[in-house]
């Protein structure tokens, strides 16, 4: 099933359970692909795809994170809380992503199959991550592991 019709099915049920929470998080991000699509239009896309999706909600994720941190900082708990929970509805449309052993052992592939040795090596084995795994990267966490294994 396409991210779009996970979304929609998502809202509804939402709706019918009376999560007003849920709901407004689930709307905010309709809202967010919406713009997104109007966004591509000059492109000649309609509707983005759902790599494209993905990455945007990575975004929204990243964002709300860091307003987790500045909450955090200025005492805000309730806003951080409200913040999480935003995060928890929108993660629920994202792939696992890979973590811990399963990410070193991914870079440790990468970097034998490319032949990397050194950092300068570093956009060879990001490619070849992206190529195998896509969907399943954090690009940021994935780039520090990287960069961390090129230069050990």
């Amino acid at each position: 099933m396409a991210i779009r019709d996970e979304l929609t099915a998502a809202v509804k049920a939402a709706m019918l359970a009376r999560d007003a929470e849920r709901t407004s998080t689930l709307r905010m991000v309709q809202a967010k692909l919406k713009d997104t699509d109007i966004a591509a239009r000059p492109k000649g896309v309609d509707q983005v795809p759902d790599d494209e999706i993905m990455a945007m909600l990575r975004s929204m994720i990243k964002s709300r994170r860091d307003s987790v941190a500045l909450y955090r900082q200025g005492g805000r708990d309730e806003l951080a809380a409200k913040e999480e929970a935003e995060i928890a509805v929108i993660s629920e449309f994202l792939p696992q992503t890979l973590e811990g052993a399963a990410l070193e052992e991914a870079i440790k592939d990468a970097i034998t199959a490319t032949g990397a040795s050194s950092p300068k090596d570093m956009g060879k084995v990001v490619g070849a991550l992206k190529a195998k795994h896509g969907a399943a990267l954090d690009m940021g966490v994935a780039s520090a592991a990287v960069k961390a294994a090129l230069a050990g």
